[in-house]
């Protein structure tokens, strides 16, 4: 059995997209689809001392419309910007001395980097590391994937040699079950939490924010089993 996921890259993004990818054998990185205007492709939220804030990695979009996510252009300066707000936000957090210097040297690499799609990959790659989720990441481009919407996302779990695609419940509008089902293709929806509280900083907790926020807090080790849902939750359905 080999299961899936297939996503669009995301900056920073929560522990429900860690909790889906680390049940998978493979995460394929979708960013040959076109890239969506305010989505989270190229932002997140953090915690700060004035609530919850925004950051946002500014990109080129002016006449470019459907471009695809890989080739989305970073425009100006931004990365020490971003850097210095997460600072100041979590300079107190448990685990600020073990992990902001670590922070911060990503941000220093992904300053020098060109494509959104190349940030995003830096820090998902380096998160995927912290948390010692054990799952291979490649990008939907080796695999040559043609069409749209379901074809696409069918045509590239069959190069991957999927048996099994676990999706975010978003696609449920879109996804033709029975097209993969003919295929020998599983089709697994994920069903986020509710996933447990931990002790965090600046007020009443909020779980809709970046990994950044747990792992500066003190809840990055033991992650794949403390994200867990509570009571027993099913995580994922098949079909």
């Amino acid at each position: 059995m080999k299961r899936v996921a297939i996503i669009q890259s995301a900056y920073v993004p929560w522990r429900g997209f860690f909790d889906l990818i680390s049940r998978c054998d493979e995460y394929i990185i979708y960013d040959q689809v076109a890239y969506s205007k305010g989505h989270w492709h190229n932002r997140n939220k953090i915690k700060t001392a004035t609530g919850t804030r925004w950051i946002t990695i500014p990109v080129k979009t002016s006449g470019k419309l459907g471009q695809p996510i890989e080739d989305v252009e970073i425009k100006g300066d931004w990365a020490q910007s971003h850097f210095s707000q997460v600072r100041q936000a979590y300079k107190t957090a448990p685990a600020a001395k073990v992990f902001l210097p670590v922070i911060e040297a990503l941000y220093d690499r992904a300053e020098k980097l060109q494509f959104l799609t190349d940030v995003n990959e830096l820090f998902l790659r380096h998160f995927v590391d912290t948390l010692k989720l054990e799952v291979l990441i490649t990008r939907d481009r080796i695999y040559a994937p043609h069409s749209a919407r379901s074809e696409r996302v069918l045509a590239t779990c069959l190069a991957a040699g999927a048996t099994h695609y676990l999706s975010g419940p978003s696609a449920k509008v879109y996804l033709d079950e029975a097209m993969f089902r003919d295929a020998g293709v599983t089709v697994e929806w994920m069903s986020y939490g509710p996933y447990p509280e931990y002790t965090q900083l600046h007020g009443v907790f909020d779980g809709q924010v970046s990994i950044i926020d747990p792992i500066l807090n003190g809840h990055g080790a033991g992650f794949a089993a403390a994200s867990r849902p509570q009571q027993g939750a099913a995580t994922w359905q098949s079909v």
